[in-house]
């Protein structure tokens, strides 16, 4: 008698995916809505995975001159090749005045060949977001990454003559224990027009921005990798009340800061902060 042997149908019909190495550079283009500061622009994803967790830095840019950077993190799941993207903080940036940057969230997959290309890899997908003022949403879209063997992107580094050429004058020195302080800027006084910019270890995080009601807000990191970081306001106006001036508000764990800034043709002001690990709280038994 001849025995048939029946094979499990998943032994037949599972393939499984093989997951593929994203580590490096990708680089797209992103169609804006109309009335969009930049109708098209280039995106470029800087990707590091460790195991299924994904960082990096994604740059946005039209050219050397408005460019925006974000760091991001992920979730990049091997079994489907899916890729979950989430930019979480801008470094730097240099744009339009009335524009504001958008802190995007892309759900991605993983292709190769195609078309003539049989070599060629891409990530695939869509992308949703909002603005870093937290209220607007952008126009969602879709997203189409090519892998680049190196970054194309070259910012104009260049610092501007407001702050090569004025004296930055030292307001005051803070000792912080917590890796995040929130500060927000706001006109001292008076309305009358002031307008600033502001920058992290001379990295721009706010480009020409009038001091109004609302705040101007930053967030400033510190570690023990970069225990000090120097914030410079630099008045680009003098408003139509001579100097250019603002109030700094200081949030910094449970403890708050108030500080007068000027600013004119010869001077910014420059706060500094240092971090100090937190002493540890010995608990009588």
């Amino acid at each position: 008698m001849i025995r048939k042997i029946i094979l499990p149908a998943f032994v037949l019909l599972s393939v499984p995916l093989l997951a593929q190495d994203i580590n490096g550079i990708w680089k797209g283009k992103l169609v804006m809505a109309p009335g969009g500061c930049f109708p098209v622009y280039n995106i470029e994803l800087q990707l590091q995975v460790a195991g299924t967790r994904i960082t990096g830095t994604a740059y946005h840019f039209s050219d050397s001159l408005n460019y925006v950077k974000e760091n991001f993190e992920g979730i990049y799941k091997k079994d489907s090749n899916s890729i979950s993207i989430q930019e979480n903080g801008i470094i730097t940036f240099r744009i339009k005045e009335d524009c504001v940057p958008c802190i995007k969230k892309y759900a991605l997959t993983y292709h190769k060949g195609g078309g003539n290309v049989v070599t060629e890899e891409q990530l695939r997908g869509t992308w949703t977001g909002k603005a870093s003022d937290g209220k607007t949403v952008c126009d969602p879209g879709t997203i189409v990454l090519t892998r680049f063997e190196k970054s194309t992107f070259k910012p104009d580094l260049k610092l501007p003559p407001s702050l090569t050429n004025r004296k930055a004058e030292l307001v005051k020195e803070i000792k912080v224990d917590t890796g995040t302080i929130q500060i927000d800027f706001y006109d001292n006084g008076q309305i009358d027009g002031d307008t600033i910019s502001v920058y992290v270890n001379n990295m721009p995080v706010v480009s020409r921005k009038m001091l109004k009601a609302q705040p101007v807000t930053i967030t400033v990191k510190v570690d023990l990798k970069r225990p000090e970081q120097e914030v410079i306001m630099v008045g680009e106006n003098l408003g139509s009340i001579p100097p250019n001036t603002a109030l700094m508000i200081v949030k910094a764990g449970d403890k708050r800061y108030q500080l007068y800034l000027t600013s004119d043709e010869k001077k910014n002001a420059l706060v500094r902060f240092i971090y100090e690990k937190p002493t540890a709280i010995i608990k009588n038994p």
